[in-house]
């Protein structure tokens, strides 16, 4: 296999890498003529073997979208004596959106990954998206004194896309879900915590992905 196969595959191993079984219930192909390369219960990247990823010293990093569990306002308001408004939604959505782009911004500059916000040659454009966004107890603005608890502060899954920026070829495509580790006790909830839970799943995922491009990039050009 060329040198730069082997970088692809071991980026979309590392990108996103938990532990579980092969859940061998997807096609070995997509419809858009990606690889299966991984598949377990919180994991699956797809990858395009025959992509050039050492060709890539910038970033284009766009803002990651951000969508909640189905029904979580719903439900939320459902158990909850107080409720979550539609205000409360936008506020968290953008508050994630933020924390991400820092995370893996900061990750990525330590790497010595340049970030641009155009395309280009020697251009690697990923688009983020966190979905099933679940925070258990959320920390909202409500007139009265209200403490929450719970003992874990949620989940959420990262969809990643990395493409060729000039001509939007799909390279990676992967899809991993993290849940904040049970304590078996109930702990207090702030957004200050809340946050410190996303902070860590998020700069997880970011490390994966720039120790995976560190180590592709030395493979292609060693």
């Amino acid at each position: 296999m060329r040198k730069y196969g082997i970088s692809l595959l071991t980026l979309a191993t590392a990108l996103l890498a938990t532990s579980g079984t092969w859940a061998a219930d997807l096609p070995a192909v997509d419809e858009d003529g990606m690889q299966l390369v991984k598949d377990t219960r919180n994991t699956t990247v797809y990858a395009d073997p025959g992509a050039d990823l050492g060709i890539y010293k910038k970033v284009w990093l766009q803002d990651a979208s951000v969508s909640f569990k189905k029904n979580w306002q719903r439900d939320q308001n459902r158990a909850q004596p107080f409720k979550v408004t539609d205000k409360d939604v936008e506020r968290i959505k953008t508050d994630v959106a933020t924390l991400f782009r820092q995370v893996f911004e900061e990750q990525l500059r330590e790497g010595g990954y340049q970030l641009v916000d155009a395309a280009g040659p020697d251009v690697l454009l990923i688009k983020p998206a966190i979905v099933n966004l679940d925070v258990v107890a959320p920390d909202t603005n409500t007139p009265a004194r209200t403490q929450q608890y719970s003992e874990s502060a949620g989940q959420m899954t990262l969809k990643l896309e990395l493409y060729d920026s000039e001509t939007n070829d799909l390279i990676v495509k992967a899809s991993d879900r993290k849940e904040d580790f049970r304590q078996g006790y109930w702990e207090y909830r702030t957004r200050v915590n809340n946050r410190a839970v996303a902070k860590r799943m998020m700069t997880s995922w970011a490390k994966a992905l720039r120790e995976a491009l560190d180590e592709a990039r030395v493979t292609v050009t060693g």
